[in-house]
């Protein structure tokens, strides 16, 4: 746990901050690589990276905001340093930046899945050092164990509530290490000849069935409206999965990127 890369009397600079900066910058640099090698326009590539940037963060924070019983008990939390500090829900966010690049990729006149294609091997790089950030601030972290592998926080200064001095689970690893064998798995498919959307749905199928199992080990503190085995998360999760399933198996045209303009 490592919340804070430096000190200046009061001002500090927040590691979480910095990774997801790092993490937008690699993801975007990726996707507008690849848009450059299919003749899309990388202009509009990176500002809806850039907005999309925006409405994952937004979405984020209210999905934790709505799913967490903190805030209906306590409301003016919403505002505190610690609910913007935080990392919030990624599928809120995934959702609500999905739901803009559709409407923002129809009106730019941009091919929809195959945008989308080119957006995911980033997304998951980017998501990967997300998890890094997770992990220096303390936040979304996993079930007590005695694996020799376990995590122990012992920072004094994370905000998150994270317990201190017992050995976690570290689901933030899990999905970083995850994430970094999907991201080169989706290069490698998208450099070859594939159907459209097929490299957006391999993300979903393989990020959702990694997300819905790492679910099992983490704490959640947020309320679960369908009830039963699975949390939220993991519900969104299997949706996920049969989406990029259906992605993948319909039958669509067929990309094929030019390998001379491959990433440096």
């Amino acid at each position: 746990m490592f919340p804070h890369l430096f000190r200046i009397g009061s001002f500090s600079l927040p590691t979480y901050g910095v990774l997801v900066a790092l993490a937008f910058l690699a993801a975007l640099w990726m996707a507008s690589r690849f848009a450059a090698m299919q003749g899309v326009s990388k202009d509009k590539v990176i500002n809806l990276g850039v907005y999309c940037a925006l409405m994952g963060m937004l979405g984020a924070k209210v999905f934790m905001i709505a799913l967490d019983p903190e805030y209906r008990a306590h409301p003016a939390e919403i505002f505190s340093i610690a609910t913007l500090q935080s990392a919030g829900i990624f599928f809120g966010g995934l959702i609500f930046a999905l739901a803009f690049a559709y409407i923002y990729m129809r009106r730019q006149r941009m091919p929809v899945l195959q945008t989308s294609d080119l957006f995911a091997p980033g997304l998951a790089l980017g998501h990967g050092i997300g998890r890094l950030g997770c992990l220096a601030a303390g936040c979304c972290w996993g079930r007590p164990t005695h694996l020799p592998w376990g995590i122990t926080f012992t920072n004094p200064d994370a905000t998150t509530g994270v317990p201190l001095g017992i050995p976690l689970q570290p689901t933030q690893l899990y999905e970083a290490f995850a994430e970094a064998i999907i991201c080169l798995v989706l290069v490698s498919r998208l450099m070859r000849p594939h159907r459209e959307g097929q490299i957006i749905g391999l993300y979903l199928a393989l990020y959702g069935a990694v997300r819905f199992g790492v679910e099992f080990l983490r704490v959640h503190d947020t309320s679960n409206p369908f009830g039963g085995p699975f949390v939220l998360e993991q519900w969104i999760a299997l949706a996920a999965v049969v989406f990029g399933v259906y992605l993948i198996v319909r039958r669509a045209p067929v990309v094929t990127l030019k390998p001379a303009a491959a990433p440096a």
